[in-house]
């Protein structure tokens, strides 16, 4: 921990989400004042198990309507912005793209309009995904590659990353991009995602589904360390010559979606559940996986934790999030905190 947010005022969207919400913890456990933007209400997700309603600022509304978000900077005058949030699951953009354009597409230029016409904002972080890229041969993908997006939430992700480099190249917004690779971690409530659903159905003894052919390659990157890469990339951002520019945030943890349902059901401590593989998955990237060569180079970042590390911390949040549930379905009252 460093003295450098202490007492700064800044902004996160996406603050009840997997890296929001643990982003959120950590700027106000270094001192910040953190003001977030919550367009849904869900109890029982990591933004209230962390006791964050208490522990900072809330500005209700939705990315889309551009009067908040000025509003929101102008009356906290706020100085660092940090946008997280974003339709995340690729199914969901697949079915119903229009909502994830909005969200993902709208809202950015939204949050980038609204901090352009604020001049007390010193530093923006956007939070891009390794989908930008598309599909390469070439791997790992380096910052050099292009954007080659072709499905829906892809493309909502490169275009919010375009973007952010016109605002920079335009107007001079102090902004850059974060690429991190697929976020793991405790508080990602969608079990239809690999991790959380793999470690549900461990704990609940159920054998684990694979709705791809479970040959995907992926860079698995737990929410801790990328936490850490935006916080210093934010930290950077004093540096004009890093304005504009992006990054990529990994672990270097590839595994296929069965190796990695095979050490998850490992960490979770029942090897013995044999994955069921439905075979079902449709518009994904056979293999991608990132180089973090230019924040390590640039921004002296280094992952902390582990896939063996993250995966034990992983379990045992959704191992109290299970018994905290069981509990609360039993009139029992349930314990939050950090």
């Amino acid at each position: 921990m460093s003295t450098f947010w202490a007492r700064r005022r800044v902004f996160v969207t996406g603050c009840t989400g997997l890296l929001g919400s643990w982003l959120s913890d950590r700027l106000i456990r270094e001192g910040a004042d953190v003001v977030g933007l919550v367009r849904d209400w869900v109890p029982q997700s990591n933004f209230f198990r962390l006791g964050l309603p208490d522990r900072m600022t809330l500005v209700r509304g939705d990315l889309v309507d551009y009067a908040v978000l000025e509003r929101a900077l102008s009356e906290y005058e706020i100085e660092a912005v940090f946008h997280t949030a974003a339709q995340t699951i690729v199914p969901i953009a697949n079915k119903t793209p229009l909502p994830t354009f909005e969200s993902n597409i709208k809202g950015t230029w939204n949050m980038l309009e609204a901090a352009r016409r604020h001049p007390a904002v010193r530093r923006m972080v956007f939070s891009s995904s390794d989908k930008s890229y598309g599909t390469h041969e070439k791997l790992p993908y380096d910052e050099t590659a292009e954007l080659r997006a072709c499905h829906p939430y892809d493309v909502s992700k490169a275009c919010g990353d375009m973007l952010a480099v016109t605002y920079h190249r335009t107007y001079a917004l102090p902004v850059a991009v974060s690429r991190c690779a697929n976020l793991f971690g405790g508080g990602d409530l969608n079990f239809n995602r690999i991790v959380p659903g793999t470690i549900r159905s461990a704990l609940l003894g159920e054998r684990p589904i694979i709705r791809s052919d479970g040959t995907l390659v992926r860079d698995y990157f737990f929410v801790q360390d990328a936490v850490d890469g935006l916080l210093t990339l934010a930290q950077a951002l004093d540096r004009p010559e890093l304005h504009g520019e992006a990054f990529n945030f990994s672990s270097h943890h590839r595994r296929s979606v069965v190796e990695i349902t095979q050490e998850i059901l490992a960490a979770a401590g029942r090897p013995d559940l044999e994955p069921v593989i439905r075979n079902e998955a449709t518009a994904e990237i056979p293999k991608q996986y990132l180089s973090s060569d230019k924040a390590r180079r640039v921004l002296g970042w280094e992952s902390r934790h582990t896939l063996a590390d993250g995966l034990v911390e992983t379990v045992q949040w959704y191992r109290d999030y299970l018994e905290g549930s069981k509990r609360a379905a039993a009139g029992s009252p349930v314990a939050s905190g950090a």
